[in-house]
């Protein structure tokens, strides 16, 4: 090495800092702003759009195209079905009832049936609560529960929210495969008092047929004669919970299967309670189970109030059995007023 002394070039002398990091970030995001607003100049944008922190944001899967108010109203209502179904946005309560299922599936061709064939005029509708629970008695006929179906219709289509009721049925209901599904799903239980009023306590509209498979069952001859009401079960539900009792007749069901026989022995082979014969069943086989086009009329009576009573009321048998016969004689009187009424099965 020479002797000359090397020179020693300082690494922070001027022009040599080390840049501060908060300083230089102050300058990227000046520069980054400066070019943003001057790329909007050149486009014609005003301002750029700020979307504010916690706005709401609108799921891609819930945005609806801009002509979706084009389609058909059945046609949306059958894609949003579709849709929930697919990813699971849909909810079943405790008793297994679907009312998205019900609404969109099950009541339309049951309300073709009310509408175009049986043709049902409503009487009493403003009877029908339109929110808190009631339970709602009827008479029952026609070989098959139609009577129940059409009623199920009347409400949700008359009570004003489109209230759905919440029928009890019989333990063969259930056990019949497919059946059993849909009818839990369109809303339907267990004919049994703890059912019953966990239901009524929640609010619901609640409907029982206490002639059960007598009066589905009975003979031609016997039509609009109702059977006895059992031990008063639903009554005893109504005191508990004190909900009004709202006694239901309906006209035109006697008619639509005309039941002359029972061949019994078939009955205990398939495990039913009998195996109506009527005039085109079994004769005409499956086309002897369309039902004739009777006219139907289906009245909501005045309420009976329960929740005057004391709460040691239910344990009075007289009082229970007072009341299972003020009800039923409601509707018997009801039938007997249509029928004075009516003029033709078919006309009305």
């Amino acid at each position: 090495m020479s002797g000359a002394e090397a020179q020693v070039i300082p690494l922070h002398g001027p022009g040599r800092e080390k840049p501060d990091p908060a300083a230089q970030a102050d300058r990227d995001l000046r520069e980054s702003e400066e070019a943003q607003e001057q790329l909007n100049q050149e486009r014609g944008v005003d301002a750029p759009v700020v979307e504010f922190p916690g706005a709401a944001r609108v799921s891609p899967a819930r945005t609806r195209p801009a002509d979706a108010d084009l389609l058909p109203a059945s046609l949306r209502t059958a894609l949003g079905f579709l849709r929930d179904r697919l990813t699971g946005d849909y909810t079943v309560d405790e008793f297994g009832f679907d009312a998205e299922l019900t609404e969109t599936l099950l009541l339309p061709p049951l309300r073709a049936l009310y509408e175009k064939w049986f043709r049902v005029d409503t009487f009493g509708v403003e009877n029908l609560p339109a929110d808190g629970g009631a339970l709602l008695v009827s008479n029952h006929s026609g070989t098959l529960p139609l009577d129940a179906l059409m009623t199920a219709v009347a409400v949700h289509d008359h009570v004003p929210g489109g209230r759905h009721l919440r029928g009890l049925g019989a333990d063969l209901v259930f056990q019949v495969p497919l059946v059993g599904s849909f009818a839990r799903k369109s809303g339907q239980t267990l004919a049994c008092n703890a059912d019953a009023e966990r239901l009524l306590r929640k609010g619901e509209l609640v409907g029982v047929w206490p002639e059960g498979f007598k009066g589905i069952g009975k003979p031609f001859s016997s039509r609009y004669k109702l059977q006895r009401f059992g031990r008063g079960g639903f009554v005893s539900a109504a005191l508990r919970t004190g909900v009004p009792i709202i006694p239901v007749s309906v006209i035109g069901a006697e008619e639509i299967y005309p039941k002359m026989g029972d061949i019994k022995l078939l009955a205990r082979v398939l495990g039913l309670p009998y195996f109506p014969v009527t005039p085109f069943f079994p004769l005409l086989g499956p086309l002897g189970a369309i039902p004739l086009p009777t006219k139907w009329s289906i009245e909501f009576g005045e309420p009976i109030r329960t929740d005057t009573y004391d709460a040691d009321a239910v344990d009075d048998p007289m009082l229970v059995f007072t009341l299972t016969d003020q009800v039923r004689e409601s509707i018997q009187q009801s039938l007997y007023k249509r029928l004075s009424q009516r003029k033709s099965v078919f006309k009305g």
